[in-house]
């Protein structure tokens, strides 16, 4: 049986069985104390758009493609051990050339599944001391994250950000692995449904 940690009103066994936050789920100094960690995170931002106009610079020089932040910098979930996530589309015919030509530059992570019938290449790389991951996805695969992103900006709002943020640093904080990496997603999960979400806890920012 999982423990409530003793800094937190939240039910976190609740929430996490349920892959969603609201504000209701919240007391009042829960959520002071919540909006008060959210704008320690923000207070990195100009830094980490300066790296990833750098990293994104050098996605597009080597690949000849422009790519898109991908991750919960993007959205702005992230906490202060996040690395950048940035993804490109790519024609699938193409992908052993960009293999080739991302070898000097980067490490190769492997190949994981996006939809049943597809996959992305993820390649790492360092700028500035921040590991930034790029993901390969299909042209068509690329194109639906950059619709399901597209409404994340406009639909999620800040209280739902500041919300999750704070169940994904509590969990983290908990060391509550499985959870936590289940968390990063539920985002994703609930505004792309049709991609195959599994959690990846190789590592623990983002």
């Amino acid at each position: 049986m999982t423990t409530q940690p003793p800094f937190t009103e939240l039910d976190l066994n609740a929430i996490a069985e349920r892959r969603w936050v609201d504000r209701t789920d919240f007391t009042e100094a829960e959520f002071e104390r919540a909006r008060a960690f959210y704008e320690q995170m923000r207070a990195d931002d100009e830094r980490l758009e300066q790296v990833r106009t750098e990293a994104s610079a050098l996605i597009s020089e080597w690949t000849g493609h422009k790519p898109r932040d991908v991750g919960s910098f993007g959205t702005r979930l992230n906490l202060e051990t996040s690395d950048l996530d940035l993804g490109i589309g790519y024609p699938v015919e193409d992908r052993d050339r960009l293999r080739k030509v991302l070898e000097p530059h980067t490490t190769f992570l492997g190949e994981r599944k996006t939809r049943f019938s597809t996959s992305r290449l993820v390649f790492s790389f360092t700028v500035e001391g921040i590991e930034i991951d790029l993901s390969a996805l299909t042209v068509e695969d690329f194109a639906v994250a950059c619709r399901m992103l597209d409404q994340i900006d406009t639909t999620m709002t800040l209280d739902e950000r500041i919300a999750h943020t704070w169940v994904k640093h509590l969990l983290r904080d908990s060391g509550r692995v499985q959870e936590y990496a289940t968390w990063k997603l539920v985002t994703y999960a609930r505004f792309c449904p049709e991609f195959n979400w599994v959690p990846i806890p190789e590592k623990t920012g983002a």
